[in-house]
Parts: structure tokens; C-alpha cells; sequence
């Protein structure tokens, strides 16, 4: 199996709610079918309903409620660009869980969620540089110390 992800499809409550959402982060997508295509660097982030997810994918629904185990992450270029996107997510609808403070490794970061409770996190990262086109390339760890 080939070490890449194609797609992140965020099981939500309401469609129309967060494209809403997202639009207002910026993030522009293509609604066919009742579902939201957004590309997002080289990969897409599909917003789809909670329900219709989990009957694809022959689960129960469990519901929103608590953490569910996974978050999204966007390593941005500054302290500065974290505390603007926590921003704009707040102003957006998004609960603040964990505001931006400097991280044990160097960075600086904090966490939301959006309406439909899916956790994200905003970092800036010293370690991880960023391509012109906020490509992320992971280190080699093995190098370092």
C-alpha cells in the first residue's frame, strides 16, 4: 500500500452548514450530489453527511458527542498566521479548545473544532518547513541531534 492519502471526508450534521463554514475560512469547494469537494493542497477534504458516512462505511453512527480519536492539522508559516486562522475559525463558528501557546517542541499551536465537532490543530512548526505551495515534507528524524 502506497504511503499517501487521497481524500479526508468529514462526516457532518448539516451539508450547507459547513460549507458555510468553511467557505468562511476561505476554503472554496464544488457542492455535487449533496457533497462538498475542497481541494486542499494534494489531497481533498470532502464534506459529506454524518449519516449517509457511516452507512457507506457499515458503521453505527455513534454521534458527535466527545473525541472521536483523530484530528486535522495546517502547519502554517508563523506565530503569527496561527493566531489569524484560530481567528477566523472563531469568527466562523468554531469553539476554541486549546488556545495558541508555545508547544513542547519549539512551535507554537492551538486546537479548535468546527461546528460539527471535528478537531483541528494550528501550528507552527520551526522543524517542518513548507514548500512555496504549503507542501509539508517530514524531516529525516534519523539526521537530527
Amino acid at each position: 500500500m502506497e504511503q499517501r492519502i487521497s481524500l479526508v471526508t468529514l462526516g457532518v450534521a448539516d451539508v450547507a452548514r459547513a460549507k458555510a463554514f468553511y467557505e468562511h475560512l476561505g476554503w472554496r469547494g464544488q457542492e455535487v450530489e449533496e457533497t462538498v469537494f475542497i481541494q486542499a493542497g494534494g489531497l481533498a477534504v470532502v464534506l459529506w453527511g454524518r449519516d449517509k458516512l457511516a452507512d457507506d462505511a457499515g458503521i453505527a453512527d455513534s454521534g458527535t458527542e466527545g473525541f472521536g480519536g483523530m484530528a486535522l492539522a495546517q502547519n502554517v508559516r508563523s506565530r503569527e498566521e496561527v493566531d489569524e486562522v484560530i481567528g477566523t475559525a472563531t469568527k466562523a463558528g468554531a469553539t476554541v479548545t486549546k488556545p495558541a501557546r508555545e508547544t513542547f517542541y519549539g512551535g507554537y499551536a492551538g486546537y479548535f473544532t468546527d461546528p460539527d465537532g471535528h478537531v483541528w490543530e494550528i501550528a507552527w512548526n520551526p522543524g517542518f518547513a513548507l514548500a512555496d505551495d504549503g507542501t509539508l515534507t517530514v524531516p529525516d528524524f534519523s539526521a537530527m541531534g
